[in-house]
This record gives structure tokens, sequence and C-alpha cells, in this order.
């Protein structure tokens, strides 16, 4: 083939073939190791060169990628300039960070608190509105945390699960009802360390600008989601167990971290937060401004969030007619769940009677093996008497006919909330809720029937009445003093036979006048 005069002529040495065998050359000669460089020739071709490369390529690779992991779990920025004073705006955003967290009401959250073969992984949202948490806890030093977690401000309640995987996904948008038990907080545990923390990366004010503006450090950018932010350096206010700063001598901080990082955008955003618990422990806290919906709170917690109302005037006469339709029954099979106290889980089950005046119930607190308490109200007071059971810690419905003998405890007024609760619903015949106080929370369901809830304020305390169309109550709410909701479930039917008091003797008097003890005195009417 001719060439053609058009086309230019390459010189000698030059052109595709000599590109092609500078390319081969250069790939001969690459080094293979830092500091080294294999020589270049046909000997490379050979198989057992190239399985040498191989190995020295993969050991090399596998190196750094165990150094990009540990820089990922105590990753510290490296600025092109060293760390310098924050500017005026960096010292507004910074100071403004808290604030725009508790404006945009929720956000969904991954943390992980230490490191390592130790480290724990918390992965859902949190509302800083409630304040609620809802959390799946996983990670390989989850241990005995391992499950679901619900915190509201100093309030913890765990749903255990030991099987599950150590990787945690987020947790299910609407939560499991069963297994869910009362948590103590000591604040010398990571998670609860970790949950503090978390609730206080939001504040209704912004932080004074003059700390900032003296012991504040810009120490570099980086990117959140494809966003760039300032890498900040200041500490944040101690937190309590209560996730507020600690005040005063009291005040036992959970977290003093005097140089957490803050990475925040342009809007004054808090996007990520580094810093150590006050043991020491490494936490890290990851926000996503965009997978935030409303957290379901358990039972325990309150429930499903609603939208409180006034009545219609249908719903006040409902709840206004709730004695007349309670002394049209006989009475109900009760069910009781009540966490209680620092950590106390009662369950329990028995019957209640309002034609009687009188409930009985066998309860039993889930950690606390071999021993159950048999309650009972009538119209001369409340007893109690500790029985035996078995390893099974459900408690069963207590025994018919109510043991005699002298192992009642007797007293005249409730001894605990779950006497309150038990009160409040056998008055409810005879002492119409306050219909005036009243609010609407949501529409529910029980017994899969459609129910309303009502809450009522009566003598300081927070009672909710679930009212079915009827007017019946299918449950009874009661409010505690550590912030979470006792329950009292209610199925009306017949009761059983041998619902008498086995322990008094003393003629009763009739509600609302006084009642007698067993030697005669007057007890005063419960509150």
């Amino acid at each position: 083939m001719e060439t053609s005069p058009d086309r230019p002529r390459h010189p000698p040495g030059t052109g595709p073939g000599r590109r092609r065998a500078g390319r081969r050359h250069r790939t001969a000669g690459r080094p293979v190791a830092l500091g080294t460089t294999a020589p270049a020739g046909p000997e490379d071709r050979t198989p057992g060169r190239r399985s040498a490369t191989l190995l020295v390529l993969g050991a090399v690779a596998a190196t750094s990628a165990a150094a990009l992991v540990a820089g990922l779990l105590s990753w510290s920025p490296a600025p092109a300039t060293p760390a310098r004073a924050l500017t005026g705006d960096e010292v507004e955003r910074l100071a403004a960070a808290r604030v725009s967290a508790y404006r945009d009401v929720r956000a969904g959250v991954r943390v992980a608190v230490g490191t390592a073969a130790g480290r724990t992984d918390l992965v859902g949202w949190v509302d800083w509105s409630r304040p609620l948490a809802y959390l799946a806890v996983g990670g390989p030093g989850a241990g005995q945390d391992r499950g679901l977690v619900q915190a509201a401000g100093p309030v913890v309640v765990h749903r255990r699960d030991p099987t599950a995987i150590v990787t945690p996904a987020r947790p299910p948008l609407v939560p499991p009802v069963d297994r869910w038990r009362l948590r103590d907080r000591p604040t010398g545990r990571r998670l609860d360390g970790a949950l503090a923390v978390l609730f206080a990366l939001a504040a209704d004010r912004a932080e004074p600008a003059e700390p900032l503006r003296t012991g504040g450090r810009w120490l570099g950018r980086d990117t959140v989601g494809g966003d760039p932010v300032d890498v900040l350096q200041a500490a944040l206010p101690p937190v309590g167990p209560r996730g507020r700063p600690a005040a005063g001598p009291t005040g036992r901080p959970v977290a003093r971290d005097t140089d957490p990082r803050w990475w925040v955008d342009r809007d004054a955003r808090l996007r990520r937060w580094a810093g150590r618990l006050d043991d020491g422990t490494p936490v890290t806290i990851e926000l996503d401004r965009v997978d935030r919906p409303t957290p379901w709170p358990v039972d325990a917690l309150g429930g499903r969030p609603g939208l409180p109302r006034a009545l219609t005037d249908e719903e006040a006469a409902r709840l206004g007619r709730l004695a007349t339709r309670l002394r049209a029954g006989s009475g109900a099979a009760v069910t009781v769940t009540a966490p209680l106290g620092a950590a106390a889980n009662l369950r329990g089950s028995g019957w209640l009677s309002w034609s009687d005046d009188v409930s009985y119930l066998s309860v039993a607190e889930l950690d606390t093996l071999g021993r159950r308490t048999l309650r009972r109200r009538d119209r001369t007071g409340f007893a109690r008497a500790d029985v035996p059971v078995g390893p099974d810690t459900a408690a069963p419905g207590p025994p018919l006919p109510p043991p005699a003998g002298t192992g009642w405890r007797l007293g005249g007024r409730p001894a605990d909330e779950l006497d309150m609760l038990v009160d409040a619903a056998l008055q409810a015949d005879g002492r119409p809720p306050g219909v005036d106080t009243a609010v609407r929370i949501r529409g529910d369901r029980r017994a899969n029937r459609p129910v309303d809830v009502f809450e009522v304020r009566q003598q300081g305390r927070r009672l909710r009445y679930w009212l079915d169309r009827t007017g019946f109550p299918h449950r009874l709410e009661l409010r505690t003093t550590g912030g979470l909701w006792a329950q009292l479930d209610l199925s009306p039917g017949p009761l059983p036979a041998g619902l008498v008091a086995p322990h008094r003797t003393a003629t009763s008097a009739s509600r609302p006048g006084g009642r007698h003890d067993a030697a005669g005195g007057t007890i005063r009417p419960t509150p």
C-alpha cells in the first residue's frame, strides 16, 4: 500500500509502534515496593516472578485497607494550614449549631461508642422536641445491651435481643409491643452516656459566643453526605444524667470532653460530633437530616403521638357517663403492666368488681424469681401477701378463694402507684372524671375496637381513659413520678366466685363515707 502524500510521516523512532513499546517499557519498570524497582526485561513475564509480584501487591493493599479503617475510627482532620482561632462567622455558626438541631426537631442518627472489639453501635432516630430516642443496639461490644432501646430524657426502656445481628439496622418504625422493660440508667454505662450526649446536641438557645471566640479552634474542612463542612473544636457544656447541662456539685456529668469536634455546614447545621465520655471512651455521632420520621414511643412512654384537642360534646357526654356505664356491669378481668421505681417491671393479672368495690391481683417483678405478691383492695383498704411461685416469672392469676392467714399486710392508703391506679379504676363508678380538664389525645384500638384516649388531670395526677363507643374503659393509665405510664387493661365479663375478703371481719361503710380497718379505726378516703 502506498503512503498518502497528505498523511504525515513519523520520524524514525516515533509513531504508534514506538508509543506501544514505551508503554510496555514503563509497565515493566513499575516499582513493586517502596524504595525498590523491579528490573525490566523478559524475566518479569515468568510465572514465578508474576506470582511474587502479585503477593507483594496484595500485602500492600491489605496494609492500606487496615490503615484506612484505623484512620476512620480515629479520624483527625489534617488541614493544609495549621489549626487557628475561629472567625466571627464560625463562632456564630457553632454557637447556633445546637439551636439548629432543636429547630429541625428530628434526625436520623448513627452512633459508635468505643472502638474495635469493644465498640457499640446505635442506629435509629432522635426527636429532640419530645425528647425521644429510638435506636437499635448492636456492634461487637454491645453484649447484653443488644436489641432495641427507647429513651425519653432520663427514662430508658429496653427490649433485649441477644440473637440480634451484630451490625444493627434501623429499628422497625412501629415498635414491637412486647418484652419492653424499664432499665436503670447508671451514669457509668457507655450506652447511657451516649444517650445523654445525643440529647445534649440540641438546645433551645444559642451558646454564649465569647467562650467559643477564646477557646474554639478551626481544624479544617471536610465533606459529610457530599456537603462541605468546617471541622471546629469547642467544649460541649457538661452533660448530666438527664441529658442536660450538669449544674452545681450534685450534677454528675457523663460527658465532660474539653475538645470535641463539630462538623458544621454553611447553614449552621451540625452533621457530625466526635468526643469522649467522662471515662475516656470515644463516641462519634452522625446526624442524617433526610431520614427523619416521627419516632413512635412504646406504651410505657405514652404510645403513638397524637394531636391533643378539646373534647367534642359527644365525647364529653360519653366521659361523663362513665360511672353509670360501670355500675351497669359486674366487673372485668384485669392485666397489669406497671414500670415503677428505678427499675421495677411489674406484671400481673386478676379481677376487678365495681358492684362489690373490690380488686384482687397477683403481681410479680419480672427480674425477681420465686415470688409473687397478692394485692387486694376493698372497702376496708389495701392488703398484700407474698406467696412463692415457680421458675416462670410471669405472674399467674391469683388463687381462689384468697388464702386466709396472718401473712396479709394491711394498709389504709395506696402503697405505690399501682395501688393508686387500681383505686382510680374502682372509684371511676362513683367519681366522674374531670371533664372540664380532659383532652382527647388520639384515636386508637383496643380489643379490636376503636377507642378514644382521653387524658384527665385529677389532684395532681394524669390519668388516661381508653373508652370505646359504648363508654367502656378498655384501659386505664397513670403517669408515674418516674415519667412512665402504668397500664390496667380491662376485659368485661363474668367474675369467678370467691372474691371475698379473707383477712377482714370489720363492718365496712359504703362510699363515699369513711371506711373502717380491722381494728375499727376510720381510714381516710384515698386521694
